[in-house]
């Protein structure tokens, strides 16, 4: 079962309004101006621990090499990254109408977390799974957890 996060707002925070993981030391805190969610490196290992595949479904134009470098100095490897580019290229394509900015479904990812509440309220509208998270919230790791688990549960039973 596949998992995605978006990355601003989401695992990408400000320090004045969410609590952080520490910054990079020098010199990659100059290069990778981006602060964590604290507990980003937690949760995503511990999905993968209990066998979910982790990815990032983000709308910004970052690119995957730059995802990638950035999360290994936080020990996280991603099993799949879809910035804006890769959206638009394999989702979006020649459509002359305009989609949804995220179509995780597209991707098989089974549950996305996302902060935007359009984001939220397109999944139930183009048949995809999706954890709402923006505010500060200590208990935002067990509550993804458990969210992922009821939703591998469902598909198990189904």
């Amino acid at each position: 079962m596949r998992v995605s996060f978006d990355l601003d707002e989401v695992l990408f925070v400000l320090p004045e309004t969410h609590k952080t993981e520490p910054p990079l030391r020098f010199p990659f805190n100059l290069i990778y101006k981006e602060r964590l969610r604290l507990g980003t490196p937690d949760v995503i290992h511990t999905l993968q621990e209990l066998g979910y595949e982790v990815w990032v479904y983000t709308s910004s134009f970052r690119t995957e090499s730059y995802i990638r470098r950035l999360f290994k100095h936080y020990h996280i490897r991603f099993d799949g990254i879809v910035n804006g580019t890769r959206h638009m290229k394999e989702v979006q394509r020649d459509n002359k109408q305009m989609l949804p900015q995220k179509l995780p479904n597209r991707y098989r990812i089974s549950l996305h977390i996302d902060d935007e509440a359009i984001v939220c309220t397109l999944g139930k509208q183009y048949g995809y799974n999706v954890f709402q998270l923006n505010a500060q919230d200590d208990d935002w790791k067990e509550k993804v957890i458990a969210c992922a688990d009821k939703i591998r549960k469902r598909d198990f039973e189904e």
